[in-house]
């Protein structure tokens, strides 16, 4: 504690509430920042958490906080002491502030923010759509109940550009504009009466956007259409995809995306223990939503009527996209993913979303179960008729058990507690040979294993075999 004449800078006091009763300039200016007003619960995240944890253990503390007013960075020290009745209870605590240090926010690393924007994006978005270099649609995929006309419409009109289906505010010359000028902004849609905001994801290395793009509509609300109470739900039966898959989807990505703006520290610095809290949220709820994508898609590959949309896909260019989806997820176990090197190109027809599809199952289990600090090799081939593309690992391997084991329904080798439905591998070779193609499994116990889609290749198809470093390793997975 302060020595006797320590000169305070500021004073507030709490009660037994954790109300901020009174406080003085500059604590009081702070908790406004900090979203609350005097009379109102301690809005100061650390220093809240020290006021508790005096009243808690009726201990005087003498403790550093940080905090972010909006534009700087606060670094103080206080002493907390709790005030007690006569019967012994605290009923509430006397801060006093020793010291009081302002910095400017430090700049953002341009490369990590566009990278925590595009996660965001990703996980709030009603709809996504892949665009070519010219921003003509590729493909596009929805849940959203309101927008079945957009889909059917764009997916008429296949390699136009994605403006032609959409209505901006204002008067925008030239369509398709600038990919910069049209991220962020606002437009409606034919079929809904919402509001939506459109987010641009360049893909390509050298110059953003010569992969073309990844296209993400947000809305402004939520879809309550997507009730699935409707007549013709009470006809068909109740289907876990259909009717409750998109009510539980938006709010989980909700949850997901404010949790991941929380853990990476997007709106300022926090304590280190509030951001793993955060990550505890954010993992907690994607483990929820990928259970609820593996069981809606088991109900959709199980079904008789299941068929998938083939088209000329380029291998190379969706095994880059799988890796940029899951490069922040490898960064943060250590691990290193190698996607075939740019100019590799291996046709292929199949449907360009279930290839990507399975390439997130077998690489985001890869990083899941693979050493930290290894590698996870993409890599292409072709075999007579057939283009390949595999994903190996530098993990445990499987012996000849676990491989014929390992495509079953629920199967998860003996593993708890990883958040897996044991259903990604059987749904991902269900969609493969659905496509005319198969997934199979090599590995051998200690060597890692290797997954390899095969899809019909297409007729003019040039082979351009990679050669370097894990050409031969095997890849570590099994099922989610």
């Amino acid at each position: 504690m302060a020595s006797v004449g320590t000169r305070y800078i500021a004073h507030g006091k709490v009660d037994a509430d954790g109300r901020l009763a009174e406080a003085t300039e500059p604590l009081a200016g702070l908790q406004d920042a900090c979203g609350g007003r005097i009379g109102e619960p301690v809005a100061i995240p650390e220093l809240r958490a020290l006021v508790e944890k005096a009243q808690h253990y009726g201990l005087r503390l003498a403790r550093q906080f940080s905090a972010v007013d909006g534009e700087n960075v606060v670094t103080a020290w206080v002493e907390i002491a709790p005030q007690l009745s006569d019967d012994g209870d605290v009923v509430g605590c006397d801060i006093d502030v020793v010291s009081w240090q302002t910095e400017e926010l430090p700049p953002e690393n341009d490369l990590d923010a566009a990278r925590r924007r595009v996660e965001i994006n990703r996980h709030l978005a009603d709809c996504t759509a892949r665009l070519d270099p010219r921003q003509g649609i590729l493909s596009v995929d929805t849940e959203a109940s309101d927008l079945s006309d957009f889909v059917a419409a764009a997916r008429n009109g296949i390699g136009r550009p994605w403006t032609d289906f959409v209505r901006f505010s204002g008067n925008m010359h030239e369509q398709p504009a600038h990919w910069r000028l049209l991220d962020g902004a606002s437009c409606e849609i034919e079929g809904s009466a919402r509001r939506w905001t459109a987010h641009l994801e360049p893909l390509g290395q050298a110059q953003p956007g010569s992969a073309g793009f990844v296209l993400y509509l947000t809305a402004d609300t939520p879809d309550t259409a997507a009730t699935g109470g409707g007549p013709s739900s009470a006809i068909e039966g109740a289907s876990f995809g259909r009717d409750l898959t998109p009510v539980l989807r938006q709010p989980i990505n909700r949850i997901i995306a404010n949790a991941e703006t929380i853990r990476t520290k997007l709106a300022g610095p926090i304590a280190d223990e509030y951001s793993s809290y955060a990550s505890d949220i954010a993992s907690a709820a994607q483990h929820l939503l990928a259970l609820i994508d593996d069981l809606s898609d088991l109900e959709v590959v199980e079904s008789e009527q299941f068929v998938t949309a083939p088209d000329r896909i380029e291998l190379a260019d969706v095994a880059r996209r799988a890796c940029g989806i899951l490069g922040v997820r490898a960064q943060e176990r250590g691990i290193t993913l190698v996607p075939p090197v740019e100019g590799e190109s291996q046709l292929a027809i199949a449907e360009f979303r279930r290839v990507l599809q399975i390439l997130l199952n077998l690489v985001g289990n890869a990083i899941r179960y693979a050493p930290e600090d290894s590698q996870v090799w993409i890599r292409l081939d072709r075999i007579g008729n057939r283009a390949l593309i595999t994903v190996a690992d530098q993990g445990h391997g499987l012996d000849e058990t676990q491989q014929a084991r390992v495509f079953e329904k629920f199967e998860r080798l003996g593993r708890s507690g990883d958040g897996g439905s044991g259903l990604g591998l059987y749904i991902s070779r269900r969609i493969a040979r659905a496509m005319d193609g198969d997934l199979t499994v090599e590995s051998a116990p200690g060597q890692g294993a290797r997954f390899t889609l095969s899809v019909p290749a297409a007729d003019d198809m040039r082979t351009e075999l990679r050669e370097g470093p894990g050409k031969d390793l095997p890849i570590v997975r099994e099922n989610d």
